[in-house]
């Protein structure tokens, strides 16, 4: 973690000396799970990284990875909340005063994500799938109904481990 945390100074260091004004520090976490190497919440100011992500691929992650979630709340802190998140604004944070490459998305490799599958039943032939999330919607009391026949989808009991 310290390392990260002086990789994040140093960005915060170069983002004062050019806006020449100071930027609060945001809570930063190592519990970030599953496929993304971080994540930058705004309103919370805190960053989260992905721990096995950073272990796995410490240096890049390190120099592209934490400039990268830094900028976004750097962006946010300069020009508002109304900013998207990889636009020209956070680009030429990234370009303009790190001199990195302003990429979207790491490339770091990734477990193929094993994934249930819910399937559900209308009118029309053949079951249709649903994502765990959609499944817990509807057990939350959220309604689907059919596109083609206007039948109510209703869970058929059956589940599938993709």
């Amino acid at each position: 973690m310290d390392r990260i945390l002086s990789s994040l100074e140093t960005c915060y260091q170069l983002a004062e000396a050019h806006f020449e004004r100071r930027f609060e520090r945001p809570r930063v976490t190592l519990d970030l799970k599953g496929q993304r190497a971080g994540v930058a919440y705004l309103a919370r100011n805190l960053l989260r990284f992905n721990g096995q992500m950073y272990s796995e691929n410490t240096e890049d992650f390190l120099k592209q990875t934490v400039p990268h979630e830094a900028a976004h709340l750097i962006a946010d802190a300069v020009y508002g909340a109304r900013i998207r998140p990889h636009g020209p604004e956070w680009q030429n944070l990234m370009t303009g005063l790190f001199d990195l490459p302003a990429k979207r998305c790491h490339d770091y490799p990734v477990q193929a994500r094993r994934s249930t599958r819910y399937f559900y039943q209308c009118g029309c032939p053949g079951p249709i799938p649903f994502t765990p999330q959609r499944h817990a919607w509807v057990a939350r009391g959220r309604r689907y109904q059919c596109r083609r026949c206007g039948d109510m989808l209703r869970f058929t009991g059956q589940q599938q481990r993709a």
